[in-house]
């Protein structure tokens, strides 16, 4: 089961958190939004289709992320989670640690934004990019 997340680049994406990956609805970003990879998400957390929520929900579940943008891509693995409501209505952020909130998509990451390599960055930095942040469960 898979789940396309269309998102745009922005100026300052910066992408150098330890142990977040997050994309967002918004359409503005400042620099203290060091984990995010990109806005104007046409999706958020809320918008998870219900078969795909539920198994997010399951902890042995593996998690599939993948980030593509401008001829690059960036793949990362998570988990499920138990306490993984899916209710922001703005953003998805999956995470190193074991901590969840309304915003989390995964858990047990095995990559945060930090890893995400310059050239992918510096095209995250364009504002007319345009990337898809992919989920297979």
């Amino acid at each position: 089961m898979r789940f396309d997340i269309p998102f745009s680049g922005h100026k300052n994406v910066l992408v150098t958190h330890k142990k977040t990956i997050e994309i967002t609805r918004d359409g503005h970003l400042t620099p203290s939004g060091d984990c995010i990879a990109g806005v104007g998400a046409d999706y958020a957390c809320a918008d998870i289709p219900g078969p795909m929520r539920k198994k997010l929900r399951d902890p042995e579940q593996v998690v599939r992320i993948s980030i593509a943008v401008d001829g690059h891509r960036f793949d990362v693995v998570g988990r499920g989670h138990e306490r993984i409501t899916l209710g922001h209505k703005d953003d998805i952020v999956i995470r190193k640690s074991r901590f969840v909130c309304s915003r989390t998509l995964a858990v047990g990451c095995d990559k945060a934004s930090d890893d995400i390599p310059d050239a992918m960055r510096r095209a995250l930095q364009n504002p007319n990019a345009r990337g898809t942040f992919s989920i297979t469960v």
